[in-house]
């Protein structure tokens, strides 16, 4: 069984862990880190706004681009080693919930951690990239808690039923 597993910074080990407990019989374990082009364009797009084209200071765009790439690697490579057996690195670049959504095209899990509010339980313990994920995904969903889940008491309350009224 082909296992997708996105990683993101800080929540990537539950996700590792979360393949060694729930599918430790997964043939071809995939670990995917995702860069959204958007970060880096957007500090080149400020700095050509803010100090004109052709001046000689550094374009912290391309540090962004340059620090993005080796931390993805070492993301990736930890991930592997916590993992402990074969895994196969992707690196993808775009809008980060389509290329979560396509990279796991095929796959017969996707194991993702909540990106949102987790503090409590309930809907906004995903983000919106979370949510666009679990909503498109083409194949089952293992979502984790990347810390201990919060305790059953910080569930909402019941929205207000009309009353019954029995059919004639």
């Amino acid at each position: 069984m082909r296992v997708v597993v996105w990683l993101v910074e800080g929540t990537w080990p539950a996700c590792v862990d979360a393949v060694r407990t729930h599918a430790p019989g997964a043939t071809d374990v995939v670990l995917l880190h995702v860069t959204d082009p958007a970060v880096p364009g957007l500090a080149h797009g400020a700095f050509a706004g803010l100090l004109g084209r052709g001046r000689s200071e550094p374009d912290p765009g391309d540090l962004l681009e340059s620090l993005g790439t080796v931390s993805a690697a070492e993301l990736l490579d930890a991930a592997a080693q916590r993992l402990g057996g074969p895994a196969t690195p992707l690196e993808r670049t775009g809008r980060v919930e389509r290329e979560v959504v396509a990279a796991a095209e095929g796959a017969g899990l996707l194991v993702l951690a909540r990106d949102g509010d987790r503090s409590r339980l309930g809907p906004h313990s995903l983000g919106p990239a979370g949510r666009f994920v679990v909503d498109h995904a083409p194949c089952p969903v293992l979502l984790v808690w990347p810390e201990p889940a919060p305790d059953v008491t910080t569930l909402p309350p019941p929205p207000p039923h009309p009353p019954h009224h029995p059919h004639p």
